[in-house]
């Protein structure tokens, strides 16, 4: 083996909510020192109690920073590819990632396409994953082998532009929670609804507000909807919410 040569790239799909795991990091690494600083002193019981409800808690916000960067790196490919794998895909279908960020969903399904084509709808948001921008997921793309089958496009997930019934299949990873209000995240619903095609399916996979989903969407005239029960491979747990347009 040629030690020179040079390594293949790998896709990054990003860390999810990298505020978050950096407050529970750093949280976590503070209380935990507190905590075994205060045992170690020994000074008096009163100390020594402090130090150890210091250090618990400390210890928990630590390894729920590790089970988030986990999610991130490892959980939500296998969530990816199970929730993949329960749209049936036959390789010609056009579908839509909303809320795409660095590719995931996107990529993903485009690996299982022949003939079809799959597009990722973005604000681009910084907040919510890390070096979130429309390049980042070209870039995956063409790493993946499948650019020639994906577009990308900026917009909102509350005012789409695509015209009516124009996809066969819709599926979102942890991004439609992302709009705060009840009502911004039904018009999201209903955008999704009016866009897909007649016999379509859509397929959201989301932390929280999936009941509101699920609701939302046979209030929108979608049939066999369903809400999974929790699935841990992403850290917190999510649901995914699956239905079919008549």
């Amino acid at each position: 083996m040629d030690m020179d040569q040079p390594k293949a790239a790998r896709p990054n799909y990003g860390l999810d909510a990298p505020g978050l795991v950096r407050f529970f990091l750093i949280l976590g690494i503070f209380l935990t020192l507190i905590g075994v600083g205060l045992v170690i002193w020994r000074k008096n019981p009163i100390v020594i109690s402090i130090g150890f409800t210091l250090f618990f808690p400390g210890l928990v916000f630590f390894l729920e920073g590790l089970l988030m960067i986990f999610s991130s790196r490892c959980g939500k490919l296998k969530a990816r590819d199970r929730l993949l794998d329960n749209l049936h895909l036959a390789g010609r279908e056009t579908i839509l990632d909303v809320g795409c960020g660095r590719g995931l969903l996107l990529i993903g399904a485009a690996k299982r396409l022949t003939g079809g084509k799959a597009i990722g709808l973005d604000l681009w948001s910084q907040q919510d994953l890390a070096d979130n921008r429309s390049s980042a997921t070209l870039e995956n793309a063409r790493i993946e082998g499948v650019a020639d089958r994906i577009e990308v496009h900026n917009g909102d997930m509350r005012q789409m532009q695509f015209p009516d019934a124009t996809f066969d299949a819709i599926v979102a990873s942890n991004s439609i929670h992302n709009i705060y209000d009840r009502d911004g995240r039904r018009q999201a619903i209903n955008q999704i609804v009016r866009v897909l095609k007649p016999g379509g399916q859509v397929s959201l996979l989301d932390i929280r507000h999936t009941g509101e989903y699920a609701d939302d969407l046979r209030a929108a005239g979608m049939k066999d909807v369903n809400r999974s029960g929790l699935i841990f491979w992403i850290f917190p747990p999510v649901r995914v919410v699956t239905g079919k347009k008549p």
